[in-house]
């Protein structure tokens, strides 16, 4: 490996980077120059055996780098060839979100047309004919077109050999509609569903079918309305219009080709193109490729304010030969010693088709490298170690979840043989290295979702929780909740350790002794809450996404050394109720249980009669992942909250919201271990009793929940809600008209 001297220290503190040589990290040209980057020093972990792997060719010579003025050069397998032309797009968000398709029930199903019949229009290289990657080159250059038919006519012309494409095999069925094939992940014979292609010679206005045939997921987004991404050149320099979701007749089925005992699905929909002679461009999501990346780092670098606190170092080479950068993120200490900040840990872009995680790690990077006075806190509190993108090898090659060695990496965390998985070993060293100085106070990978929609995380609890509150899993996904309603969703949070996952950085890294280990999964679609109900999520809905997180971030510090920090978030609010049952603004918990009993259910404010049985489906949506025994500890967990003082936990203050949603949590806890699995089966196939179905509608109110002042002598629990119309000279009611409880309410309605 190269990259910089093995002895170069990668220090955490400030005053260690101020003290470095300022050339080495400056850019001279418009490249990004692995010399200029020192390399971090690791602490290497003796590997019992160290089987035969793929070797890495010799990087380049001096001689051979770019002329001044070109990109850094990008790392390929000697056997893919690729185009000269670098393919560049613009950013453009749609004034609206765009809608998700809806299903008419008449689309088609294309019948699988045979090799031996049709027009082959398109043939990629025959990548995977080796068994193994052995050695890489700069650029594999090629002609710029591969047109097989033999005359100039109307055939739509294909091309994928550039950065990030993937696309293997084209059909010309007839004059406006073929059928694509995609290359599987390079070295495997599987992995079938990012794709990022390239289309000219087009005509305006005709009806044009495309079926994608050698997809091997059997359940797809694209069956509960995604569309395909559509990207004109001329949309975007005559009216600068960037991607946008295109398609109609979109239906995913399973296909009669089967080869090797696989079964094949296929995608088919109809469009338009908007241009005559056009050049147009389809992805299964926003492209993010390894040199937007460098490109990016290059403008941090070379922004004199940015570069004081963020500090980019070469993590390692990948097996190609990429560089695998890692980013130190932390403000000046104003004592000169920082080893008192605790330390957050962000990984992203493992596997290499879900893009949605580097557009997420995007804006959590603008928002931390920011002037606001929330970015400034959150640098005075942590040292952030951020490594954007762990697989640069399979995000160039197109491959969708693995990288060269033809394995999924977010399962090798607990591997030795850092030849075959450098990224994975090195940042599981540099972890290591870290705790050694600091304590760690959460570790996130960002990932995308192709199954489901919204965004929600996946924790990790064991079956007895630690006491400390700050320490329950459960917390910051709550407070992110919070803190975007629209797309995070914390029903569809899950904090089980299944055996399969026990590779996965998430888990890994909990047993090395993080307690806060999520991964963050953004659905590939959009979302099913609130108003962006049915609707596809675009570049600044995933920015948002890690912007969101600073902030969530920022409220579960409760650092005392940040003051004026406090959650602004009311826990136990529910959003955009449907029914609004009012109460008098102030009631004891005993009040709280006469005024919801089953027979007031039963009537609205007007006395109208209302059908109070609830079907079991949606009682259960409202509680996904919570058992029938757990949920009736809520009413009384949600009543033990302590007052609005600031408590003390393990030197920490907690402010009155954040601590509501520990005791909310801790509550949950010490329920749901005092009852057996098979209790829990059992009452969960009992119908609800109307005095538990008046417990659990209590329990779910989310009020406002605060002792009043005159009442804490006696320790009276008392509820801010909406006044009765003949209470309103009391209070204005329009100030509480955000509070309600809804017996109604169902997990189709957001969390």
């Amino acid at each position: 490996m190269s990259g910089g001297p093995e002895q170069q220290q990668d220090e955490d503190s400030h005053n260690s980077f101020v003290a470095e040589d300022s050339q080495q990290c400056a850019v001279q040209t418009d490249s990004v120059c692995a010399d200029l980057f020192p390399r971090a020093k690791q602490i290497l972990l003796p590997s019992d055996s160290e089987a035969e792997v793929p070797h890495l060719q010799e990087l380049s010579k001096p001689s051979d780098l770019p002329p001044v003025g070109q990109f850094s050069q990008v790392y390929w397998p000697n056997q893919c060839k690729v185009i000269r032309d670098r393919i560049e797009h613009i950013d453009w968000i749609p004034t609206t979100p765009e809608p998700m398709y809806t299903p008419t029930g008449l689309e088609m199903m294309p019948p699988y047309q045979p090799p031996d019949k049709g027009t082959v229009v398109y043939l990629g290289e025959e990548a995977n004919t080796a068994s193994c990657f052995m050695y890489s080159q700069v650029r594999g250059l090629c002609p710029m077109k591969q047109v097989l038919h033999q005359k100039l006519d109307n055939t739509l012309i294909f091309e994928a050999r550039f950065e990030s494409g993937n696309l293997q095999k084209v059909v010309k069925v007839n004059d406006f509609e073929y059928q694509l094939t995609l290359r599987t992940d390079l070295y495997t014979s599987r992995h079938t569903q990012w794709y990022y292609f390239q289309v000219s010679n087009t005509q305006a206005g005709m009806p044009y079918r495309f079926t994608i045939v050698n997809f091997t997921k059997r359940n797809s987004l694209y069956k509960h309305g995604l569309r395909p991404l559509l990207y004109s050149e001329a949309d975007a320099k005559k009216h600068n219009v960037g991607w946008r979701r295109t398609g109609n007749e979109i239906k995913y089925y399973k296909n009669n080709v089967g080869e090797g005992g696989h079964q094949y699905f296929s995608l088919t929909w109809t469009f338009q193109f908007p241009h005559d002679r056009d050049t147009c461009y389809f992805a299964h999501c926003y492209p993010y490729t390894y040199s937007n990346l460098q490109e990016y780092l290059v403008d941090i670098s070379k922004d004199p304010e940015k570069s004081k606190f963020c500090k980019i170092r070469i993590l390692c080479r990948s097996l190609a030969g990429n560089i695998v950068y890692v980013l130190t993120i932390t403000n000046p200490p104003e004592s000169g010693n920082d080893t008192k900040r605790k330390a957050v840990i962000l990984t992203a872009r493992v596997h290499p088709g879900e893009t949605n995680s580097s557009w997420i790690m995007k804006g959590f990077l603008d928002y931390i490298l920011g002037n606001s006075h929330k970015a400034q806190q959150l640098r005075d509190t942590f040292v952030f170690k951020v490594v954007p993108m762990l697989n640069p090898d399979g995000v160039i090659v197109g491959n969708h979840r693995c990288s060269l060695t033809g394995k999924d990496l977010n399962r090798k965390y607990k591997c030795k043989v850092k030849k075959c998985y450098p990224s994975i070993w090195y940042t599981r060293n540099m972890i290591r290295r870290v705790m050694e100085k600091r304590d760690i106070f959460l570790y996130c990978d960002i990932h995308g979702h192709n199954r489901k929609q919204n965004v929600f995380m996946y924790g990790c609890e064991r079956k007895q929780q630690p006491k400390a509150p700050y320490l329950q899993p459960r917390a910051f996904p709550l407070l992110l909740s919070k803190n975007c309603p629209d797309k995070f969703s914390f029903p569809d949070c899950r904090f089980r350790v299944r055996k399969s996952k026990e590779g996965t950085g998430r888990v890994v890294m909990w047993k090395m002794g993080i307690n806060n280990s999520y991964t963050l999964e953004a659905s590939i679609c959009g979302s099913k809450l609130g108003w962006r109900q049915s609707t596809h999520f675009d570049t600044k809905d995933l920015e948002s996404i890690g912007q969101h997180f600073c902030d969530a971030l920022l409220n579960y510090s409760v650092h005392n050394e940040m003051p004026g920090t406090e959650t602004q978030h009311k826990i136990f609010q529910e959003s955009d109720p449907v029914e609004k049952v009012k109460l008098p603004i102030t009631a004891s918990a005993k009040q709280v249980g006469k005024d919801f009993s089953p027979e007031r259910l039963t009537h609205d404010a007007e006395g109208n009669g209302r059908n109070t049985s609830v079907p079991q489906k949606s009682r259960k949506s409202v509680w996904p992942d919570i058992n029938l025994s757990t949920r009736e500890s809520f009413r009384s967990s949600s009543f033990n909250l302590i007052s609005q003082k600031t408590k003390k936990h393990d030197g920490r203050s907690v402010s009155s919201s954040s601590e509501k949603t520990f005791q909310y949590l801790k509550g949950h806890d010490r329920i749901a271990k005092s009852n057996s699995k098979k209790e829990e089966r059992k009452m969960e196939s009992l119908p609800l009793k109307p005095e538990r179905l008046r417990k659990n509608w209590t329990a779910s109110q989310d009020v406002n929940c605060r002792k009043s002042k005159s009442c804490q002598a006696r320790n009276t629990l008392q509820f801010s809600l909406p006044l009765l119309p003949q209470a309103k000279n009391r209070q204005p009611a329009a100030k509480y008209q955000d509070v309600y409880w809804s017996p109604s309410s169902s997990a189709n309605e957001g969390p």
